[in-house]
Parts: C-alpha cells; structure tokens; sequence
C-alpha cells in the first residue's frame, strides 16, 4: 500500500483551507498513485477565535447522511481519486448549549465515499511551551474516549492525533488491537516540534513494531488575540525499524512511502516485543 501525507498551510479561512487542501491532493495523486492520502489536523481552520473556530465545525452526520463541507469534500475527493482518505481533523459540533465543546475529530473514508472510521482526539493540548505561549486546547475541545482502528487496503490502521504522540499507552493499546500503521496527523508547535517531532514519533515506531504516517501543519497562523503562533511541519513516514522513509520539504506539500507489511512482520518475528512485555 502506498500513502501520502500532505502538508498544509491553513488558516482560519475554511474555504480557502479546502481549496488549499484539494490542489495538494490533486497533485499527490498524479505524482504517486498513492492508495491512501492523509491530511494533518485541523487543517479545516487553524487558529482565529473561539467564534470562528465553532463557526467551521461540523455536525457530523450519521454514517451515509449528508454531511458539511469539509465531510462532503472528503468523500468526493475519496470517490473522484478512487483512494482512502484520512481526513487528518476537523472540528465536530458537541451540542447546542452555551457551554457546549468541539471535538477535535478525524474521519476516514472508503475509495466509495463512504465514511469508516471516526476518533475523537483523547488527549488535549494544555501546556505552556518554552517561549512562554500557552495553549488551552480543553478550552474549546472536549476529549474521546476510545481507542479506534480501521481496515484500509488490507492494513489495520490506528488513528491517534497530535499531542496523543506523547502517551505510549494509547499507542500500545492500539497495538494489541491490531495496528501495523498508525495514523498521527499534526498542528505540533515550532517550540516542541524542533526537539521533540522526530524523536517522540520514531520511538513510538520502534515500540509498536508499526508504520507511523504523521501529516503535519506548517507555517504561522495567528490565534483570536491576532497572535502569531508557528507550526512545525517536518510531515514524515517512519517505518516499523523507526527509520523515517519519507519527510516533506519545508512549506505545503507532500511526502509519499509503501507501507510494506512483510517487513513489518519480520521485524515483529525477529523481536517480539510484545510477546516480552512484563508489565501494562
């Protein structure tokens, strides 16, 4: 199975996301052939208020109903290309009242459009980086509860996104669920992506035994207070050995790798890692 992961620039101009996200989709399909495209997060709407925020999110549809634009652009591109998408994150309307919540929520569809896997992110951004910036992402988002895997093309896919790269546990559990490739887009600030980005996505590779595709979000957008916040980007695929075969250059784009399950099995047989785990 071959994948790209696509690294996007987005703003809070929801239109112009999708058209941003459309021609790099575009453009990886007639460069790769990929079978499987996967989006960073929150790519819809990244930054600006907590108004503008609510006002991207989507009320998602029972699986089959019709859905918002970023649900419906997602199933046509996955339809129009013939491939799966992994629709990276997009904001899911939690309720009506005052104080209702967004989830931050991935999607992943079949080449016929039709919609096979959601996860709702688990763990939220809460932190102050080192140049004193401080995100507050339970101000907006509440958090899942479930861990989810999907079937793509014969491979059984792990769905996690962004800060969740840092809780092993999660990413354990989804290997006894099955995972050989585990999916985590990304918003990862310049400040912890530059230290942390790589090292924390090849161990969860090397400890999993499994593919890990990470699409990320580039550049500067600027938060409800008109303050400039900076994503990393450094979109990769690291493989089951924790050897990253694939990076995006540095503004939008793509990167594309094979998920190769036969190798995979021989670095599971060759050291079951699993089969020695003592504790948890």
């Amino acid at each position: 199975m071959r994948i790209s992961v696509i690294q996007m620039a987005p703003g809070s101009d929801k239109s112009a996301n999708i058209e941003q996200a459309r021609s790099l989709i575009d453009a990886a399909v007639v460069a790769d052939r990929p079978d499987l495209v996967a989006m960073p997060e929150s790519w819809t709407c990244l930054g600006g208020s907590r108004a503008t925020k609510f006002a991207a999110a989507e009320e998602l549809p029972e699986r089959g109903a019709t859905g918002g634009p970023a649900y419906e652009f997602l199933r046509d591109i996955a339809r129009t290309h013939r491939i799966h998408i992994h629709g990276g994150s997009i904001g899911e309307l939690g309720g009506d009242d005052e104080d209702a919540k967004l989830f931050n929520t991935n999607l992943v569809f079949d080449p016929d459009g039709r919609e096979i896997g959601r996860y709702r992110k688990i763990h939220l951004f809460d932190i102050t980086t080192p140049d004193g910036q401080g995100y507050r992402e339970s101000a907006v988002y509440g958090a899942g509860d479930q861990a989810v895997t999907v079937q793509i093309g014969g491979c059984n896919v792990g769905l996690t996104i962004c800060y969740d790269m840092r809780f092993p546990e999660l990413f354990l559990a989804l290997r006894r669920a099955g995972a050989e490739l585990i999916m985590v887009p990304a918003a990862f600030t310049l400040q912890t992506g530059k230290d942390h980005w790589e090292v924390l996505l090849r161990a969860r590779a090397i400890e999993t035994q499994c593919y890990i595709a990470a699409p990320a979000c580039t550049g500067t957008h600027f938060d409800g207070s008109n303050e400039p916040r900076m994503t990393y980007g450094h979109s990769l695929v690291a493989d089951p050995w924790g050897l990253v075969i694939a990076r995006a250059s540095d503004g939008p784009g793509f990167c594309s790798a094979r998920i190769e399950l036969g190798r995979l099995a021989k670095i599971r047989r060759d050291m079951p890692v699993l089969e020695h785990r003592r504790l948890a």
